[in-house]
């Protein structure tokens, strides 16, 4: 067995794999994402340039240790639901979502501590990133970016990171243990590959929610820090400055960055972000943008959620970004 067949057999025992939902509508005349996706079953993926690849990350150990509300390891099963009742295809662009042969890994197996977990994720990603698929990686709380982050750490892949948030994340350490308000500075602080902090920017930032601290210590790194409701223009032009440092860029959409009048059931609620279709807006612009790598949406928590408002939206987050991806080929 060769060294990459042995790495894959190691990473791959530590994934569970899911199923299409029980209640999913089959219709002839009105098929659904849910019977298009190849579903992993343990047998070696098939891991291609340009595949989006799902992963999810069934984790809020962070979300605990940083006070939040728990619940987001409830998250990915519940988005799946949804994202699999929605159609492959959009009546707008034409892009026919069956033709990216979206792969659906699983779920990365619970065991032992946050970091141990994290770093098992680092290593699906890296994986994945390596074969130049394009991760899409379901959370749990926001300390999924960190274990994101590893994957790059572990493909040794250079990259930006997009942070669309209401907060910065660049939270110390507590007891000297990473959280779900650590993952980018854990980045920028990363023992062998720091990330440079002019490849952070976090956008969609809300005025209430910024410690003078955080905001000092990503102004002395050159990170880019937009506040207020205005994304669609700050994504595109922070896609293209991180593509010329000569990165790839990885985009993370905390569900707390919209007004919980939209998104109800997240870790923080949120009383004045931004409006939901303009994260979708975001989501789509990612997809379809060569620049990007890889995308993760975090900090949905099912507990909290009404008649599935919430997963129903980052469902649609998805959706919107497999919609840009399906585009790329056509720009």
């Amino acid at each position: 067995m060769s060294a990459a067949s042995s790495s894959e057999a190691a990473w791959s025992t530590r994934l569970e794999s899911v199923s299409p939902p029980d209640d999913l509508p089959r219709r002839p005349d009105d098929p659904r994402l849910g019977e298009v996706v190849e579903f992993w079953r343990g047998e070696p993926p098939a891991l291609r340039p340009g595949r989006p690849v799902l992963i999810g990350f069934p984790q809020d150990e962070g979300v605990r240790r940083n006070g939040g509300r728990v619940g987001a390891a409830e998250a990915p099963r519940e988005i799946r639901r949804w994202l699999y009742r929605l159609v492959p295809w959009d009546c707008q662009t034409d892009a026919d979502l069956a033709t990216l042969n979206l792969l659906d890994l699983g779920n990365v197996r619970i065991e032992g501590s946050l970091e141990e977990t994290q770093a098992v994720l680092g290593e699906v990603v890296g994986a994945v990133l390596a074969s130049s698929a394009v991760p899409i990686v379901l959370g749990g709380g926001h300390e999924t970016a960190y274990g994101h982050y590893l994957g790059y750490v572990s493909a040794d892949l250079p990259v930006g990171i997009v942070n669309v948030d209401a907060h910065l994340d660049v939270r110390p350490l507590i007891d000297d243990k990473g959280h779900s308000g650590s993952p980018f500075r854990q980045a920028m602080e990363h023992p062998t590959h720091p990330l440079p902090g002019e490849r952070y920017a976090c956008l969609g930032v809300q005025p209430h929610t910024v410690s003078r601290e955080h905001l000092t210590y990503l102004r002395a790194r050159k990170s880019v820090v937009r506040v207020g409701t205005f994304l669609k223009p700050y994504l595109r032009r922070e896609q293209k400055r991180l593509a010329t440092l000569g990165c790839r860029v990885y985009v993370s959409v905390d569900a707390d960055v919209a007004h919980q009048a939209y998104v109800p059931a997240v870790s923080a609620p949120n009383p004045d972000g931004v409006r939901g279709a303009h994260v979708f807006d975001c989501a789509r612009l990612a997809g379809a943008s060569p620049f990007v790598s890889s995308l993760d949406l975090v900090e949905i928590n099912p507990r909290f959620d009404r008649d599935g408002q919430s997963a129903r939206w980052a469902a649609l987050v998805v959706w919107n970004f497999l919609t840009g991806l399906a585009q790329r080929g056509e720009r």
